[in-house]
């Protein structure tokens, strides 16, 4: 029974456009403003303070003070993956109302970012790299040649799980989560071969990315 009162607990905070879209806009792995996610929800902030709020007491996300800000950010990234699993179970949705809503919702299928690892048409390209070079075996644990290779690129484990499959909510098939999938989103970033799109979740490829990948072996 505790069990099932935990289940409706997390449903109940999620059955709410406004704490839905707030934890959407988190997904990106950042820490936002209870400011900018009401901006972004649309609601008053003093609305988005008593989500957030709940939000935080229901254990989705954590807080941050610094100074007189106060930041929010996703308690871990197994929020992430349960938001990311929940959000493909439920479907596509309607289509987007606009070209620019369509247009940034073309983009996150291409490539974005879930939490801290890439998903979208870009992640499920990685994660095809990773099988093809034996990085990973076909449930997506990682090899012990895959772990050399990941040293290689500076990882260091921790008590994380390396590797685990993150179910992709536009490709309804797993993309690579885990302490790996990562530390290989962030090297990507760091060295410019994969870049944000304006201030969305949105990733892209870039063409030094893409010497990049093939110097690696993740592209043919």
């Amino acid at each position: 029974m505790a069990g099932m009162e935990a289940l409706a607990q997390v449903a109940a905070l999620l059955a709410d456009n406004t704490r839905a879209a707030f934890c959407s806009a988190l997904l990106d792995g950042r820490a936002w403003t209870a400011t900018e996610l009401a901006r972004h929800a649309g609601v008053a902030p003093s609305t988005a303070s008593e989500h957030l709020t709940r939000l935080v007491d229901g254990g989705l996300l954590v807080e941050h003070r610094q100074g007189r800000h106060r930041y929010v950010s996703l308690a871990g990234p197994e929020v992430a993956e349960l938001l990311e699993s929940m959000t493909a179970f439920a479907g596509p949705g309607p289509r987007p109302p606009t070209l620019r809503a369509a247009s940034v919702s073309e983009a996150m299928a291409r490539g974005r970012t879930c939490y801290d690892h890439l998903a979208g048409q870009l992640g499920i390209a990685l994660k095809t790299g990773l099988l093809e070079l034996g990085v990973l075996t076909a449930d997506l644990a990682v090899t012990e040649p895959g772990l050399v290779w990941l040293k290689e690129l500076g990882f260091e484990p921790s008590k994380r799980q390396v590797s685990r499959a993150c179910l992709d909510w536009t490709e309804r098939v797993p993309h690579v989560a885990g302490a790996g999938g990562a530390h290989l989103c962030s090297v990507f970033l760091d060295r410019g071969w994969v870049r944000r799109i304006g201030t969305s979740r949105a990733v892209v490829l870039t063409p030094l990315g893409e010497h990049g990948w093939r110097d690696l072996g993740l592209l043919g």
